[in-house]
């Protein structure tokens, strides 16, 4: 507010703020995180040809996308031979993992000399989502675990387990495990699905 040389009262209107820069959402919420990993594409490849191996990367596929998607699981990333998973709730990862590894050994009881061997991890915690994609130490740990896998097998942290108390699953205690990248041995536990 200020007088004009007449004596008028006049207000000045304060300058439009200026519009906030255009941030990228980064959302810290809780998951579980799955890993699925296909084993020795490159000696599939090798072994079938092109042609053919890429008809098993398609089955492979096929296969883990309907399965996620019947367990709500959001995929997050193909890795070409595996895929990066979410999920809102722990043992819905595990029962689809389950479901996962029962379909592969469906499909290979039908296929023997087409065998898909796939090896899970799975862990949870909050990892940062920004551009839909995942980072952070529980996505670096879930690759981790699953890198201890054995293919047909589903390895889970001890965060898992625990989160499944009460659920119908069965877990075998594998011990610690020293993960590259991580100061802290790590409780590893084998989801038995067979």
């Amino acid at each position: 507010l200020f007088r004009s040389r007449r004596g008028a009262a006049c207000f000045v209107l304060p300058a439009e703020p200026p519009a906030p820069a255009e941030e990228t959402l980064i959302d810290p919420a809780f998951r579980t995180i799955m890993f699925t990993d296909m084993k020795d594409s490159t000696g599939i490849t090798t072994r079938l040809g092109d042609a053919r191996a890429l008809e098993l990367f398609r089955t492979h596929n096929s296969i883990t996308r309907d399965t996620l998607s019947q367990y709500n699981g959001r995929e997050v990333q193909h890795t070409g031979d595996g895929f990066l998973a979410s999920f809102f709730s722990a043992s819905k990862s595990v029962a689809c993992a389950i479901a996962i590894q029962k379909s592969f050994a469906a499909h290979n009881r039908n296929n023997p000399d087409a065998a898909i061997k796939v090896r899970i991890g799975i862990c949870a915690g909050e990892p940062v989502e920004e551009d839909d994609r995942l980072f952070g130490s529980t996505v670096q740990l879930t690759s981790r675990i699953c890198d201890q896998a054995e293919p047909d097998q589903i390895l889970v942290a001890a965060v898992i387990r625990d989160l499944c108390l009460g659920k119908q699953f069965v877990f075998g205690d594998r011990g610690e495990a020293r993960l590259r990248g991580f100061d802290q041995p790590q409780k590893i536990y084998e989801v038995q699905w067979h």
